[in-house]
């Protein structure tokens, strides 16, 4: 990285590619950069020809951008013929790339980074979706939210909008974050503030399927009281089981809920001409069904119902 200077070295030539890489002055600005950022982002190198960083530079970001394909271009600046524009971004190191969104500047770096990052650069001011990243965070979250850690899942699910807002995970994510708050309101509105296009998601819908089950639990005994109960009679009361399931679902236990009704199907099939069962399809809807809990819970009502 260099400070402002001069020399009489001669300036290396961009690659041609397609018009997608070009040498700019202050003067052609507002065509070169300005206008073009309107449609596509567009980098500003800022070099001089006495800078050996920004020898270095120059061809990796060049190739980096011809391979992204259109999805940005480059002006290559050299600051000491063309002082005007750097002066007014007070560049004061080079080199510095700027990237510019709709006429403004938005983001930028200096110094020669290896192309990697470079690419990673270019991603980021294009919007492109890294879904790889992006899926690893919604795992992230996703655990974070059954270890109970709403916060920070809700940190995870809000990056992952930042950078996709139509993702139905990260959607279906927030809206649990609320649920787990006992916010029903807030999860109703995220939800409702679904694009129509995701709504039949079956993330969303899942998340859907867990409000209209949170409304199981209202009327539904307490926890405790049903739990001693249940022990007291040794464990063996289909009903006792269905109720303190009823309560769980109230409480956001859906795990604890799903063992109870269990429990109450192989202690009693046709209890309540199968209430236990037609709960426990709500809790696995709600739960997702690519959810651990659903699973294994199909697995065993399997067992259970075919051994």
């Amino acid at each position: 990285m260099q400070i402002f200077g001069s020399g009489n070295q001669a300036a290396p030539a961009p690659q041609a590619a397609s018009g997608l890489v070009k040498d700019g002055t202050d003067q052609s600005f507002m065509e070169d950069v300005v206008e073009p950022s309107k449609e596509v982002p567009v980098l500003v190198d800022f070099w001089a020809p006495w800078c050996g960083p920004c020898r270095q530079l120059g061809p990796v970001i060049e190739h980096a951008v011809t391979q992204a394909g259109g999805k940005v271009k480059l002006v290559k600046i050299n600051i000491d013929e063309n002082p005007g524009i750097a002066g007014q971004l007070r560049i004061q190191s080079i080199p510095a790339v700027i990237a510019f969104v709709n006429g403004q500047p938005v983001d930028g770096f200096m110094g020669a980074l290896p192309e990697s990052q470079i690419k990673d650069f270019i991603a980021r001011v294009s919007g492109e979706v890294d879904t790889g990243a992006l899926d690893a965070l919604l795992d992230r979250a996703e655990d974070a939210l059954s270890q109970g850690d709403a916060g920070g899942a809700a940190q995870d699910f809000a990056a992952v909008l930042q950078a996709d807002k139509e993702n139905a995970r990260a959607i279906a994510g927030m809206a649990r974050v609320y649920l787990a708050q006992g916010d029903r309101e807030g999860a109703e509105g995220i939800l409702s503030a679904a694009p129509e296009s995701k709504q039949a998601d079956p993330a969303i819908a899942g998340v859907r399927a867990a409000l209209e089950l949170a409304g199981e639990g209202e009327n539904a005994g307490d926890v405790a009281e049903l739990a001693a109960r249940l022990e007291k009679a040794g464990g063996r009361d289909a009903g006792l089981r269905y109720e303190l399931a009823r309560a769980l679902i109230g409480s956001g236990d859906l795990q604890g809920a799903a063992d109870h009704l269990l429990e109450s199907i192989a202690l009693d099939r046709e209890f309540r001409e199968g209430a236990a069962r037609a709960l426990l399809l709500r809790v696995f809807e709600a739960a997702g069904q690519n959810s651990e809990l659903t699973r294994a819970g199909r697995k065993r009502l399997s067992s259970i119902l075919f051994s």
